[in-house]
């Protein structure tokens, strides 16, 4: 492996995986992902677009002044507005700030969104990386859903921005469209037609509509592409992006015909993962490649035996080469802040000393009630009392009276903005009831999407994880709650919906 080429690494989780319907986070939320992402030593963090609202500007600015070792990218438009904002916040980051310039290249795009002839698409390419390169040498450029570019236009557009300076071109398929043999066949033209195309490093990004995205990102870097767009758990628009974990973990796993290595720290991997989960709320899917709760478990009485015998026959990575360790008994009511605070670290949560109080007040209060606490009540623990977004709504308490013969009713006690009201509720069930008067309180008509229900840990006295998703005005925001009491986990989590919703509409007006 001494021979073995270097990938670099892009993470555009802040950026593309915020897209992910739900997946918005505010500045605090963006900076604890970045800095586990300094962890994973990520050759490029994507922090967001800051031309589009105040909060993605000061969060990439924020990003650009905290992290060290990672280069810091700003996406913008192929616009001088754009391009000029982008700087504004990137400059911080000093050499590390990069400029991430597009415009779509494919005919589909040009007629009906852009509206443009390809000479004058051309021609804003061009612009735009001079005018990026006037701040920095740390320009890249995206031919935006390239896949569906006419190959000869292609190479053109690449071979103009490389002269006007970029020193890497983006080559995505946007829609996912793209399979692993076209893609190859892509990326070889370009290296084969483009005259200046080793000034300049090939970046891939791809979607993952058709499940294909890791596929064809591998099949690019066998063609000649040397940096990957990708996001933790593969999270993104639509059906997402090309996976972190799944893209790192191939090439260290097959390195014996794959002659390509990363910089990443795989240890960090399961620790990213569910610290994205936490802080977003959206789960990884239990046969999730790499970090999903079964990709290290064995069920089939054959495998069982294989695996005691000797792990390779039937693991092919160790759960410790991407960060998993054992999930035994962790912490009790005796242990000290300093344990505490030591597991929360392994688990990628690293808390000032306002949250660490905040946060080991709950767990005391938790291991009152549960005599043992697992890493998953760790992490339910930091979300519901750790990543929280800006309080509008908060809950004071609930009261709920049910029965086979009795119609519930929840009265419920709330803060909005800092008032406390109060209402009681009729409902068909506890649940019913409860969410029905929070609505009342709230006055909001927000169509709940999705309720879902899980026990975070085994065991009658195991904390209960509520999952919501909530839709108002074309926005979509997942809200989660934990407690023991399943009804009070429902109320936490359609209340953090809420709040998220709050945030999501208050970014909108920003950027009108």
């Amino acid at each position: 492996m001494s021979q073995a080429k270097a990938i670099r690494i892009f993470d555009t989780t802040l950026r593309d995986g915020e897209q992910s319907p739900g997946a918005s986070m505010n500045i605090e939320e963006k900076l604890r992902i970045a800095k586990q992402l300094q962890k994973l030593n990520i050759d490029v963090i994507e922090a967001g677009f800051p031309i589009a609202s105040e909060g993605d500007f000061e969060a990439v600015k924020k990003v650009a002044q905290n992290i060290k070792g990672p280069e810091i990218a700003g996406l913008c438009r192929a616009n001088l507005k754009d391009i000029d904002r982008a700087w504004e916040a990137l400059q911080h980051a000093g050499e590390k700030g990069r400029i991430h310039t597009f415009i779509a290249t494919s005919d589909i795009h040009m007629k009906y969104k852009l509206q443009m002839e390809p000479a004058k698409v051309l021609e804003m390419a061009v612009k735009a990386v001079k005018r990026a390169r006037s701040y920095t040498a740390n320009v890249e450029f995206s031919c935006e859903d390239a896949t569906r570019t006419r190959l000869p236009f292609l190479a053109e557009v690449v071979a103009a921005v490389i002269d006007a300076g970029a020193s890497v071109v983006n080559i995505p398929d946007t829609v996912g469209y793209t399979i692993p043999f076209e893609y190859y066949n892509i990326i070889k033209y370009l290296k084969d037609n483009v005259a200046n195309i080793d000034k300049a490093i090939i970046s891939v990004h791809c979607h993952n509509d058709l499940g294909l995205a890791v596929a064809n990102s591998i099949a690019a870097i066998q063609a000649g592409a040397g940096q990957v767009e990708c996001t933790i758990n593969g999270i993104g628009e639509r059906a997402g992006n090309c996976s972190l974990e799944e893209l790192v973990m191939i090439l260290k796993t097959r390195s014996d015909i794959l002659p390509y290595c990363s910089n990443v720290v795989t240890e960090q991997l399961t620790p990213a993962s569910r610290l994205l989960s936490t802080v977003t709320g959206i789960m990884v899917q239990p046969n999730k490649a790499i970090v999903g709760a079964n990709a290290f478990a064995h069920e089939a009485g054959i495998h069982q035996h294989g695996v005691m015998m000797e792990k390779s026959t039937y693991e092919i990575m160790t759960p410790e080469s991407v960060g998993l360790k054992e999930n035994v008994l962790v912490l009790g009511k005796h242990s000290g802040r300093h344990a505490f605070k030591m597991r929360l670290e392994e688990l990628g949560h690293e808390l000032d000393e306002d949250m660490l109080n905040k946060a080991f007040q709950r767990f005391k209060a938790l291991a009152d009630l549960k005599k043992e606490i697992f890493d998953e009540d760790l992490d339910a623990i930091v979300a519901d009392e750790v990543m929280r977004i800006p309080d509008k709504y908060k809950l004071s308490h609930i009261t709920v009276t049910c029965g086979s013969f009795a119609v519930a009713t929840a009265t419920v006690q709330m803060e909005i903005d800092g008032e406390a009201v109060r209402t009681a509720e009729l409902g068909d069930g506890p649940v019913d009831a409860t969410l029905k008067a929070i609505r009342k309180l709230t006055k909001n008509k927000a169509k709940l999407l999705q309720y879902m229900v899980e026990a975070i840990t085994g065991g009658t006295d195991a904390q209960g994880e509520v999952t919501v998703r909530l839709s108002e005005g074309g926005r979509t925001v997942i809200g989660r709650g934990s407690s023991t009491d399943i009804i009070e986990a429902s109320a936490k989590a359609y209340i953090n919906a809420l709040n998220r919703l709050s945030v999501k509409t208050h970014r909108l007006m920003e950027s009108l």
